[in-house]
């Protein structure tokens, strides 16, 4: 690998990065359809209690717990997680979400950011949750957990304040000033993360979680979550 760590993980966690996470609103676009969500305000307070009792905080613990297995050469603990990750999709197309972004996100870096420390793992399991693969290839290119809990968190906001954007419920400059109100949530979560294990999973967001389940049969729709 020539690119530094930092310009790696700004690719990797980008919109440009074949992962298809522009196809995926987390639910948000039902709440903004029928009336859950209806300003700034309400964007700001849903996507904070993701990060704080939902899978935002959820998937750092899960991205954590696999990068620091990968680092005990534990595979088979890196499977159970992967395992325990997938399990805890809320509904159909939260799986189809967390599946279909982790198993694009490993076969983009395997055919494009080819590594000898790639476990042999990636080929055996049929599904990878997101934050799983990202937990496995950052570790098997050697970039250290700190920063990649922290691009990754960025782009999980950043991505639903593009679907908001694209929904028509904000302008890009609300999504920035949003952003920038949400940074030492994000920093705090990265934090607490490094010293999290899997005895910290867990979140209370059953409004997200029920908006994911009914934009399941919304009648027209952008995305496919």
């Amino acid at each position: 690998m020539t690119a530094l760590p930092d310009q790696v993980l700004f690719l990797w966690l980008s919109p440009a990065f074949p992962v298809g996470s522009f196809a995926y609103s987390h639910g948000l676009e039902w709440a903004i359809a029928s009336g859950a969500i209806e300003n700034d305000q309400d964007l700001h307070d849903w996507i904070q209690t993701l990060l704080t009792h939902g899978a935002g905080r959820n998937d750092l613990v899960l991205l954590a717990a696999g990068w620091q297995a990968m680092q005990k050469g534990n595979e088979s603990l890196v499977e159970d997680i992967n395992q325990l990750s997938i399990a805890l999709s809320a509904s159909r197309e939260r799986h189809l979400e967390t599946v279909s972004q982790g198993n694009a996100f490993i076969k983009a870096i395997q055919d494009a950011w080819p590594s000898p420390n790639l476990p042999q793992l990636v080929d055996r399991i049929q599904d990878l949750s997101y934050p799983v693969s990202v937990a496995i290839a950052t570790y098997a290119h050697g970039l250290t957990l700190k920063p990649v809990l922290a691009h990754f968190v960025m782009s999980y906001v950043s991505n639903l304040l593009s679907a908001a954007t694209r929904l028509s419920l904000i302008g890009q400059t609300q999504g920035q000033k949003l952003l920038n109100v949400l940074m030492p949530l994000m920093q705090n979560l990265v934090e607490e993360a490094l010293e999290s294990s899997l005895e910290d999973l867990g979140g209370f967001s059953l409004c997200a979680d029920i908006a994911s389940m009914q934009h399941e049969t919304q009648y027209s729709r952008m995305f496919r979550s």
